[in-house]
């Protein structure tokens, strides 16, 4: 009897655990039965120098990425640095993403991508630039439709025609204009190139004055006024960028508007920034990323973004410092731009 008893014990066991077990929902699975596991992304981001263009585009790319994060339901685990202009610290940078095994790196600005393409020759991570402004003279892609390789990304490709255009319908008497950037910088080179071509084809006097720190950007500025020149042109500069507060009162006291490619520019106190949006530049690099990461894509295969050039900011108190009124300025500009847009100085958007 106590045997029967043990077998009815030990059966009506059994039955309840396969009960239990039949009533258990499968772990991380949706209601299609498929995993809801999140897939996570290893991205490594540099940017080359703390300024208000490049950090803008860095904040946008951050915010842009979380926002796909719940649309798409991954995760991008983003390590995050700056190189500060330091080569050997770039260099170092990019060494600890490939022995961190990213899948993706993200490189803001000129320099920082053609460090990323260098070192991804043999292993062949994908690279995604941002603000890069001459992507095909730089050699980074074979072309903006095909950029070849492992890299592709977005360009603030600057049409220097429009904004010397600017030059001459604020002032049309201008007779000498100063070029104010750093010759070591590969993104400028195109923009002051066509500068030269264009203010010597107007018959214009030209003064290159060229600085690589702040201190020497400020001798520059000091040079350029001593020149007496009629208007400045600097282009997306990022050496030029990171002094500009420390220059913008030089030329306004001197009655001498300085035009620039970007209107981070005239945030940080410039007459003038002529150029794309940075916030909507940062939110296409994120969006390329996900389509390389997310969806497959061979980012070799993905042509380079580009954007239309057309809105101008003026620095409404620079613009009074130079005797200037924003409304004659504006309706002076209007023709030659989408957008005419106003800012104040300060040192971040």
């Amino acid at each position: 009897m106590k045997k029967i008893i043990a077998v009815i014990l030990t059966l009506t066991l059994v039955l309840i655990a396969f009960a239990a077990c039949g009533n258990k929902e499968p772990a991380n699975q949706d209601s299609t039965g498929a995993s809801s596991e999140t897939k996570t992304y290893k991205v490594g981001l540099c940017n080359y120098v703390s300024d208000a263009s490049l950090d803008q585009i860095v904040e946008s790319i951050k915010s842009k990425l979380a926002s796909i994060e719940q649309e798409k339901s991954v995760k991008f685990e983003i390590s995050y640095e700056n190189c500060e202009a330091d080569p050997n610290v770039l260099n170092q940078i990019i060494s600890n993403f490939i022995a961190d095994k990213v899948d993706l790196m993200i490189g803001v600005a000129t320099p920082v991508a053609m460090a990323m393409q260098s070192a991804t020759e043999d292993n062949n991570i994908p690279v995604v630039f941002s603000a890069v402004s001459d992507p095909v003279g730089t050699k980074l892609v074979d072309s903006l439709e095909n950029p070849g390789k492992n890299i592709t990304g977005t360009s603030d490709y600057l049409d220097t025609s429009a904004i010397m255009n600017l030059v001459f319908a604020v002032d049309s008497g201008v007779k000498k204009v100063g070029l104010l950037y750093d010759a070591g910088q590969d993104a400028s080179t195109t923009a002051i190139n066509d500068a030269k071509k264009y203010l010597s084809e107007k018959g214009i006097e030209v003064v290159e004055r060229n600085g690589r720190t702040v201190d020497e950007v400020v001798l520059a500025a000091q040079a350029l006024v001593s020149d007496k020149v009629d208007a400045v042109f600097t282009p997306t500069d990022n050496t030029i960028m990171k002094a500009e507060l420390s220059i913008y009162e030089i030329f306004a006291k001197a009655g001498i508007p300085h035009y620039t490619g970007a209107d981070s520019f005239a945030l940080n106190g410039a007459f003038l920034g002529y150029g794309v949006d940075y916030v909507n530049l940062g939110a296409q690099t994120a969006e390329m990323v996900a389509e390389i990461l997310v969806e497959g894509k061979n980012p070799g295969s993905v042509p380079v973004r580009t954007f239309d050039n057309g809105t101008a900011t003026v620095n409404t108190e620079t613009c009074d410092a130079l005797g200037f009124k924003f409304d004659e300025v504006s309706e002076k500009i209007k023709p030659f731009c989408t957008d005419v847009k106003s800012i104040k100085t300060a040192e971040s958007f």
